[in-house]
């Protein structure tokens, strides 16, 4: 005789997913659920709610990496349970960030002796990067004031109305002014003479970006670094350079090496990069890196030993995961400088292919230069019948993220759309006219 028994709601074994009860009743979106579920109905709860995101390869709004080597993401999965503070538990982890540190340095042609080690540290991108280079900024500048027995309660950064928000974010959350160059119709960078004059004896550094958001151009920090140069003669002040390299310093020391924006300037003390943009790791990791040692006051760095040894730290949260670091040590060694300058190299025939393909229509202006980050900035010749906005709307029903927005004071009533390109966004394999 088959022995058999009915079985009951609460017998996940012999249910389809889709036919149990877990997905035909509704959870609490707000609060926790008194009962535990399954695992595989908690996982296809949740990814058919992701399947409503946005498609990344479609997401030509982000300057993010959103595709690595299959290789790359097992090493990540394989140390996603590493944590990154955790300095004495994971030391050789440690080490791959100190590598990459001291590999970025020379990248951005750090003054480094033989066996001297560059200063830097790994962040989640370049928000807590900007936030720790301006905190010793304000600190060493507050040292000066106090040695010269003057005032610190002032301080003020000079920056073009084209930086990205996490400026704004330092200035308000540190106390520290802001004052912004304005741009203006066909020039939507930071104007290296007028942030000059803006500079007096509160001015803690200027911010020179490589690679607006707005158009992808890079500010001419050469300028900048001679203007201010001859400033400080003038005034006696030091005052110094912040690079917000964010996109551009992964892409100007393959694509242009001649250009002078680097720690090659003598008042350039610190830069910041995106891991998670041109340097081609997931998002979750930038860089900061120092001229030198003097240029990170001692006093912003803790000592803790409750992990283990004495540990060093600089950073503004505490824990987090390693696999962003061994991410980028392995495009760092994976690619090196050949493929580094080849990606890049692809980035930008991309872009002038597609910047062509535009101007060929006749129906739009290009606000984007060719020597920048490799990305497409354009506005309508006529916008009386359709605007900027209705063009991002309709791409986005196709799937395709494009953005439109204004451009910052004083070029806000200019509209531009931009189409960022990355190293898996286009190619160009079925381009070209049909074959005789």
């Amino acid at each position: 005789m088959v022995l058999s028994k009915i079985a009951s709601e609460s017998d996940v074994f012999v249910h389809s997913t889709f036919a149990s009860r877990y997905v035909r009743t509704s959870f609490p979106r707000f609060k926790m659920a008194e009962n535990s579920i399954p695992k595989e109905a908690a996982y296809q709860i949740i990814n058919d709610e992701l399947m409503l995101d946005g498609n990344p390869r479609l997401n030509l709004a982000s300057f993010v990496t959103t595709w690595m080597e299959p290789e790359c993401d097992k090493l990540m999965m394989a140390s996603i349970n590493k944590n990154y503070v955790d300095m004495d538990e994971y030391p050789v982890t440690t080490e791959l960030q100190n590598r990459c540190v001291n590999i970025i340095a020379h990248l951005f042609n750090a003054p480094l002796g033989e066996s001297e080690s560059a200063v830097g540290v790994g962040t989640v991108g370049s928000s807590e990067a900007i936030m720790l280079a301006g905190l010793a900024f304000k600190r060493k500048w507050q040292n000066k004031r106090r040695a010269e027995g003057k005032p610190t309660d002032n301080p003020n950064i000079v920056t073009g109305a084209n930086v990205q928000v996490c400026w704004e974010k330092f200035a308000r959350y540190f106390e520290v002014e802001l004052k912004e160059v304005k741009l203006r119709e066909g020039y939507y960078v930071m104007d290296p003479e007028k942030a000059v004059e803006m500079v007096d004896e509160n001015t803690i550094c200027v911010a020179a970006i490589l690679g607006s958001t707005l158009n992808g151009e890079f500010e001419d920090v050469k300028r900048l670094n001679d203007l201010l140069v001859e400033k400080n003669k003038e005034t006696g002040w030091d005052t110094p350079i912040h690079v917000d390299a964010a996109s551009g310093g992964f892409i100007a020391p393959f694509l242009y090496p001649e250009l002078e924006w680097d720690f090659r300037l003598p008042l350039v003390k610190s830069i910041n990069v995106s891991g998670h943009k041109y340097g081609l790791v997931y998002a979750g990791i930038g860089w900061v890196i120092w001229r030198n040692k003097e240029d990170l006051p001692e006093e912003l760095i803790f000592h803790i030993n409750y992990l283990g040894a004495d540990q060093p730290t600089f950073t503004l949260n505490f824990s987090k995961g390693s696999s962003q670091v061994i991410a980028q040590y392995y495009q760092l060694i994976r690619l090196g400088f050949e493929g580094y300058r080849n990606v890049m190299e692809n980035c930008r025939e991309n872009m002038i292919v597609l910047k062509e393909g535009l101007e060929k229509t006749a129906r739009f202006n290009i606000v984007s230069k060719d020597e920048g980050v490799p990305l497409v900035a354009f506005s309508l010749r006529d916008n009386h019948r359709h605007d900027e906005f209705e063009i991002s709307d309709l791409l986005r029903r196709f799937g395709w993220i494009v953005p439109a927005y204004t451009m910052p004071p004083d070029a806000q009533h200019v509209t531009v759309l931009r189409v960022v390109i990355r190293g898996r966004t286009f190619s160009r394999t079925f381009g070209g006219a049909p074959s005789e």
